[in-house]
Parts: C-alpha cells; sequence; structure tokens
C-alpha cells in the first residue's frame, strides 16, 4: 500500500445545494457501522454553480476524498457527476435516485427548487418548541401563555391528561392541560379562552376506580385515602360533568376504552372542522399525511398436507349428486 494512503485520514466531504444536514446525518449514520477507523467530515454548502463544483472536486481529486452530495438541480448533479468521474472522485448521489424514484411512482416531476428543506427544518423546530410548551404547562403547573396553546385539556385526575398532551405535542400541538378539582373553581384564564380549543375528558366511574387501583399499586400504595373508592370517583365525575354543562360551547370526550391514539384522532377530526390544526402540526402539512404504521398480524404458517396416513382410509365427503 502506498505510504500517502496510510497516512492520509479518509475524508468525506459533503456538497449541497442547501444546507447539507440531510447528507451530512446520513454520514454520520453509516459511519456507526466502520468504527475502526476516524473519517473526517467537511461540508459545503449552498453550492449552486459550476464554478463551485469544480474548485471542490479538484481539491477531492489531490487529497482523495469521497464526496457525498445532495443536489436537486439536475443539470448541476450530471455535471457534477461528469467532472467527478473524469477526475477519478468516488462520490455518492443521496438525492437523485430517491428524486428519480418518487418521480417515477407519484407519476410528476418534483419542482426541484434548493433549500426546501429549510422550511420542513423549521417546522421541526416548531415542533420541538410545542412540547416544550407542553412540558412547561402540565398538569395546571402553569397558567401563564395560555392563549398561545393551541389546545387545553381539561379533567380529573388519570383522565389520560398528560398522556394526551404529550403525544399531541409529538405531532406539533402546543397543549396546556387543567386538572378539575372539587372544592376548586375552574382557573378564570380559561374561562377567557377561545372555547373552541378547550376540550374535556371524562370516564366511566368503575373504569377510572380500576385505573387508579392499579396506580396506587405500582407505586406501592395499597390503600392511599379515598382516591380510588368508587364513591369518591363518582363524585368527581359528577362534578366534571357540572362544569362541563356550565360550559356548553367546550368539547368533551369520554376516553373510556379508547386507545390513546384514537382519542387523539378524534380531537384532530374536530379541530380541522373547526379550522384550528395548527400550521407547525404534521396534520398541518398540506404534502404529508402522517400515519401510525403497526406491522402486519403474523400468519400461521400454512402446512402442505401430509401424505402418511395411519392405515385408515379417510372417509370423503359426499357431493352434491351423491346426496
Amino acid at each position: 500500500m502506498p505510504l500517502m494512503q496510510i497516512l492520509v485520514e479518509p475524508r468525506i466531504t459533503i456538497v449541497s445545494d442547501g444546507t447539507g444536514e440531510t447528507a451530512f446525518q446520513m454520514s454520520k449514520a453509516a459511519l456507526v457501522q466502520f468504527v475502526d477507523r476516524k473519517v473526517i467530515l467537511s461540508r459545503y454548502k449552498n453550492v449552486r454553480s459550476e464554478k463551485q463544483i469544480r474548485a471542490i472536486l479538484k481539491e477531492a481529486a489531490e487529497i482523495k476524498y469521497l464526496v457525498v452530495y445532495t443536489i436537486v438541480s439536475r443539470e448541476l448533479r450530471a455535471y457534477l457527476q461528469q467532472q467527478a468521474r473524469e477526475l477519478g472522485v468516488p462520490h455518492v448521489d443521496l438525492l437523485g435516485p430517491l428524486l428519480a424514484g418518487l418521480a417515477k411512482y407519484l407519476g410528476y416531476e418534483p419542482r426541484l427548487v434548493a433549500g426546501l428543506l429549510h422550511d420542513v427544518n423549521e417546522n421541526y423546530f416548531r415542533r420541538i418548541s410545542a412540547m416544550e410548551y407542553t412540558v412547561n404547562h402540565d398538569d395546571g403547573k402553569n397558567l401563564k401563555g395560555l392563549e398561545e396553546a393551541d389546545l387545553v385539556l381539561l379533567g380529573i385526575s388519570r383522565t389520560s391528561k398528560t398522556p394526551l398532551s404529550m403525544y399531541l405535542s409529538h405531532h406539533g400541538w402546543r397543549v396546556a392541560n387543567i386538572p378539575l378539582i372539587r372544592g376548586f373553581e375552574v382557573p378564570p384564564e380559561i374561562l377567557q379562552l377561545d372555547p373552541k380549543k378547550v376540550v374535556g375528558l371524562t370516564i366511566h366511574p368503575e373504569v377510572l376506580a380500576t385505573i387508579r387501583r392499579a396506580r396506587l399499586q405500582k407505586l406501592g400504595q395499597s390503600r392511599g385515602g379515598d382516591y380510588a373508592d368508587l364513591e369518591r370517583v363518582n363524585d368527581e365525575i359528577e362534578y366534571a360533568n357540572e362544569v362541563f354543562k356550565k360550559n356548553k360551547k367546550w368539547a368533551v370526550f369520554n376516553v373510556t376504552g379508547k386507545a390513546l391514539e384514537e382519542t387523539a384522532s378524534e380531537i384532530i377530526k374536530l379541530m380541522a372542522a373547526r379550522n384550528l390544526i395548527p400550521k407547525h402540526s404534521l396534520e398541518g402539512s398540506p404534502h404529508v399525511v402522517p400515519q401510525i404504521a403497526t406491522p402486519p398480524p403474523e400468519r400461521k404458517p400454512e402446512h402442505a398436507p401430509s401424505h402418511k396416513t395411519s392405515g385408515r382410509k379417510k372417509p370423503t365427503r359426499p357431493t352434491r349428486k351423491s346426496r
């Protein structure tokens, strides 16, 4: 092996007409599989001319870089490929084959506008902000900034307020949830909100009592006062129903026997009908329809019929004519 090849550390140069973040992260993920040698990652952003590409490839040819690129423009991509072949520069196109495959499948050509992913990244950071908001407004611990919420959930203890809030926040919703407690008035901040953004949660008393008992057992508290007592539970649900009746414009969902995703889907449908889907949420994207994919159920293997017999002839089923 030539001495130069031993001394020079392997290097990957990212070339992109945008930020290059996609290629950078994908390269990092792939390099996890190659732990024996240190690899240097460098990045060229906003590369949108042949002159820029020529300069990068000449450098790559001299120092034996691998060029990994995400370039939207067909012409610029073809130019890079041609120059890389002529200069003997190894290169990997991360975006071109995917664009071609999508165009073939969808039946029309892509827009081929550089930098569009920046908008997607902006939405990503907005969703991170939504998650932070939801954590800071969990269980009524912060009533400031409620007017910034996309959704406010109300319900007594163990009606899935927090899990539902967190689930929706991962979809980009800024959610606040407030507990309803008998003896305490509903905070006036909630009554000042747009009632279309407020949703109440209720549940069957016996189911709630069972959930609370399981919760106490998990915490090692077998009794826990009257928290899981059916009479106490009925009293709390009655109080919550009284609050909901006073505020008839609030939607109310019964979560009894429903999976978290099912309740979330129902709420999203309601908010969509009210034109209150936040733009930065997954549901607000005009191009992507998010779905929760579950693997298909396992099928039992179909065994071929055995050719062995036990000695007795299996009775034949009479045909329609012989009946």
